[in-house]
């Protein structure tokens, strides 16, 4: 057996680990600005859907009802954001679910919201945060969950 072998299937390994390993991010509170049902972030530069609706969504829903939100926030170029950009909302200093900010985004469940971003290689999985941890992770697209949009 070539010795290099075994070095390379623990490579693999542990890159196969770091593609499927939860993702986590902190926001610090205090950094946004709230007018008409809109947060915006002043480090990131995003604007926020304030409040998400009670309705659930596939990720695909997820993504059709985010590019048609403009007719009641204003605005064009809404969208669901990347996992990166949800992330940037998770304030893992809360003590209490949701890990986010409750005045600048109040009556925000504890259960998964979707991003935009699939799941490398599976056309059945996209990235969601569960802002009951705060942690991003993969999820099966025909499943129902929260969407807040941003543009």
């Amino acid at each position: 057996m070539n010795a290099a072998l075994p070095r390379l299937l623990g490579f693999v390994a542990a890159i196969a680990v770091a593609l499927t390993a939860p993702v986590q991010a902190s926001a610090p509170a205090g950094r946004y600005t709230i007018a008409a049902g809109t947060v915006y972030d002043t480090k990131t530069k995003l604007t926020w859907q304030q409040a998400t609706p009670s309705t659930t969504y596939s990720w695909a829903g997820a993504k059709t009802y985010c590019a048609g939100v403009g007719a009641s926030l204003g605005g064009t170029g809404w969208r669901l954001p990347t996992i990166k950009e949800l992330l940037t909302l998770v304030d893992h200093s809360l003590s209490l679910n949701p890990t986010i900010d409750s005045v600048a985004f109040p009556d925000t469940s504890s259960t998964v919201y979707w991003s935009s971003t699939p799941v490398l290689n599976s056309p059945s999985g996209a990235w969601g945060v569960l802002f009951y941890s705060g942690l991003g992770e993969t999820y099966i697209a025909s499943n129902l969950y929260s969407a807040r949009c941003v543009r």
